[in-house]
């Protein structure tokens, strides 16, 4: 993939190589950090990726999306297709109740930027057509009013701008932002009825969001092209309204679909370790993809180890590349390929089968590369009828012995998951995914069935 940004060295950009070493080591040391990549004066002077991911390779951005459908909502208004004090029943009326009640009658296109649309839990987007099930819901409070983050609104933002654009929002964006950025084929997930979910669901590679991010920096203006009003970004990513009371990130105020961080900057992020983090009173930008639980860490680190770095040594020398680092692949143990297989089931599904014999492993039905200690890139198929849900097919496989207990995980490379299978020297069988909308403990219990003696030879 070409370059979207220059590369420089740390120095030049008046930034200690150190503070990139770091930030990088205390990322390091958080589970589940996939790639960082951080921007100083428009020049990429330092970026890292954990080995099974890839830099070139798209992922999920979750929430990250709501940042570009803010982005989309303010190309649109700008382009006379609506605005922002306007009706939302008047913009979608087909997806409006019959006889909307008197909060729902005053809800504004301004109150789905901001989240505060009146709604005390969010509708569930799985099934059915998810705008008018968010319309139908009850808003409890007068909009403008009462602040919770709500996905659904966000899809509403992207149902508006595909009724009036005539438009998805992927393809609305695509001659507006993603082409003039240099993003190579980017995707939207839809929802039933065919609008894209705009709240989640953009998947993009890790360069492109570091892209992004340099862009909303330069107040919408690329290459000499302003492609979104700069007044859209200011308003877009300043304090809008004022989000729950407390002290971290996630307590600095709300913009339109933006979050206000600490220390000046502003962000938009993704569960489990998708960010986007920009710091205009340094000119710098840090992008982030990950797979963990606790999203308040690297966030921690930034402010630790890059923030009291900036302009700490005068820019100096002229060429040269940005700090790069690779790690090294960190996977299960390895050891000999030992035989094994056990039969378990989910809570009374049909029996299914880990196998690991013959150069594969075999779970849920699903026959995979396997070499101890390596990863080993693989395609999981995506089953949208599963009950758990992954966004892609790419994954990498590791694991192997450490004494009696055999462990092994699959990493999706799209996504952030992580499915871990643990048996340990009694037979138990513990299967887990770290992170997902599905939560952790997918399957944990004893097998189903007698366990096969693992050190015995099984066919594959």
């Amino acid at each position: 993939m070409t370059d979207l940004l220059p590369r420089s060295t740390p120095e030049q950009q008046s930034l200690p190589t150190a503070a990139i070493e770091r930030l990088v080591a205390a990322l390091g040391r958080i589970d589940h950090v996939h790639t960082v990549t951080v921007v100083r004066h428009g020049h990429v002077v330092g970026e890292a990726t954990w080995a099974p991911y890839e830099r070139d390779e798209p992922t999920a951005l979750y929430s990250v999306s709501k940042s570009f459908t803010s982005l989309a909502v303010g190309i649109a208004i700008g382009e006379g297709r609506f605005g922002l004090d306007d009706r939302v029943i008047d913009l979608v009326p087909e997806a409006a109740p019959a006889e909307p009640s008197a909060h729902l009658a005053e809800l504004r296109v301004r109150h789905l930027l901001t989240m505060t649309t009146g709604h005390t839990s969010e509708v569930e987007l799985w099934e059915g057509d998810w705008a008018r099930d968010t319309l139908a819901a009850e808003l409890m409070y007068a909009p403008g009013t009462h602040w919770m983050y709500n996905t659904p609104a966000t899809h509403l933002l992207s149902l508006i701008v595909q009724t009036h654009t005539g438009e998805r929002l992927l393809d609305y964006l695509r001659p507006r932002l993603f082409e003039p950025l240099g993003f190579v084929d980017p995707t939207w997930l839809q929802s039933p009825s065919g609008v894209d979910a705009g709240g989640f669901g953009l998947s993009i590679r890790p360069e492109e969001l570091a892209a992004f991010g340099q862009l909303l920096l330069q107040r919408g203006t690329w290459k000499g092209r302003q492609l979104v009003p700069a007044e859209w970004i200011d308003e877009a990513t300043r304090w809008q309204v004022a989000n729950d009371a407390g002290g971290s990130d996630w307590n600095q105020g709300y913009g339109f679909q933006f979050w206000r961080c600490r220390h000046g900057a502003y962000r938009g992020d993704g569960a489990f370790g998708q960010y986007i983090v920009v710091m205009p009173e340094h000119d710098a930008v840090v992008a982030i993809t990950g797979g963990l639980p606790d999203m308040q860490l690297p966030l921690d680190a930034l402010w630790a180890e890059l923030l009291p770095a900036f302009d700490a040594v005068p820019a100096s020398g002229v060429g040269g590349s940005a700090a790069v680092v690779v790690t090294d692949p960190i996977a299960a143990p390895g050891g000999e390929l030992r035989p094994v297989e056990v039969a378990y089931e989910y809570e009374g599904g049909p029996v299914q089968r880990l196998r690991v014999a013959g150069g594969m492993i075999e779970v849920d039905g699903h026959r995979l590369p396997f070499v101890p200690g390596e990863w080993t890139p693989a395609v999981f198929p995506a089953d949208p009828s599963a009950d758990r849900f992954w966004y892609g097919d790419r994954v990498a496989v590791g694991g192997g012995w450490n004494g009696d207990e055999f462990a092994a995980e699959i990493r999706l490379l799209g996504d952030a998951s992580t499915l871990r299978l643990v048996l340990d020297g009694t037979g138990r069988l513990t299967i887990t995914q770290d992170v997902g909308f599905e939560g952790t403990d997918l399957w944990q219990g004893e097998a189903a069935q007698a366990v096969v003696d693992h050190h015995s030879v099984v066919s594959p």
